[in-house]
């Protein structure tokens, strides 16, 4: 028997899995952690919205589409964050949908609370599932899940997250649940694997109306290539981020049964952040294929909208890093 996906050949010639579903992958994400870091939650210390769309591999058909919607805020003078995040991922046939409730507590390392350790843990719900529909078999006898399959699992997430004025840091750890207790007789559902993420970044003084924040994410799920993003970007005047990112794979221990001709290069990210508004931020950002999508693909679009509603005598922890 066969497992026939659509797309089945590009991922595997983007070096991606297609025996288990892979995490949605964004482009912004730095500006906003909840998306990779449970212990993200409360960091801005204010009551925050934010959502994003993303359409990746543009004029691909079946290519990825996520939507994911996030809230945070803090309680208990601060020390404690909370979080809600629901999204929804489809690749071809296959589908994601999710939802999380995060909650950090946030260690006070210095005596205003401006650095912070925070340890956070999510709890929710996945579903995955596949449509036979938008499945098309190289052979007419290949035997083909019929109609559409979900499968309801319990998850979690944990991380811990460190950050100052100048600099942050972050592991975590996601599928936690998942990965365990799907069944492994569904011979069509996709399975779930465990990633983690490793990220860290700072904020450099250029002069008085530039700043520079470098930073970086390494994304493995102890089975496909490691994935590494390199971010550069520049702050003027708190009005706008201007930049980019380059993505990458990278041999962190050895992989033999990973394809031996699997490119290294991925995509270049372009984006921008503004704030019309002091307390809203509009954000774009376009992924540009370099491996062997080049030429398939028109791209890859990402937009975000974040609004954070401001509280009296409320301080707001150092917006310009994230």
């Amino acid at each position: 028997m066969k497992k026939i996906f659509l797309l089945a050949g590009l991922f595997t010639a983007a070096g991606l899995q297609v025996q288990a579903q892979q995490d949605a992958q964004y482009s912004q994400y730095m500006f906003n952690g909840i998306y990779i870091n449970p212990a993200y939650a409360g960091y801005k210390e204010q009551l925050n919205l934010h959502a994003f769309y993303r359409t990746q591999w543009t004029g691909v058909e079946g290519a990825p589409k996520t939507f994911s919607l996030a809230v945070d805020a803090i309680a208990n003078e601060g020390n404690v964050g909370l979080a809600l995040q629901v999204s929804n991922d489809k690749i071809g046939a296959q589908s994601r949908s999710a939802v999380y409730a995060s909650y950090a507590y946030r260690i006070r390392m210095n005596a205003d609370g401006s650095a912070r350790l925070a340890l956070g843990l999510s709890a929710g719900l996945m579903q995955n599932g596949i449509d036979g529909a938008g499945l098309t078999p190289n052979d007419p006898e290949d035997d083909m899940p019929g109609g559409l399959q979900k499968n309801l699992v319990p998850d979690a997430r944990a991380g811990i997250f460190y950050s100052d004025s100048k600099f942050y840091a972050g592991l975590s750890f996601d599928n936690l649940i998942a990965q365990y207790m799907e069944s492994r007789k569904r011979n069509y559902v996709p399975e779930t694997e465990m990633h983690y993420y490793l990220t860290a970044g700072m904020l450099v003084p250029v002069n008085e109306d530039f700043q520079l924040k470098p930073s970086f994410l390494l994304k493995d799920d102890l089975g496909g290539p490691t994935s590494l993003d390199l971010n550069a970007f520049l702050l003027y005047k708190d009005i706008i981020w201007l930049g980019g990112s380059y993505r990458t794979r990278v041999n962190l221990y050895n992989k033999d049964y990973l394809q031996k001709n699997l490119m290294y290069r991925n995509s270049a990210v372009g984006a921008i952040e503004v704030f019309p508004v002091p307390n809203l931020r509009v954000g774009y950002a376009y992924d540009f294929s370099l491996g062997p999508l080049q030429g398939y693909s028109s791209g890859t679009h990402e937009i975000s909208l974040g609004f954070t509603f401001n509280k009296t005598n409320v301080r707001m922890a150092t917006p310009r890093v994230f």
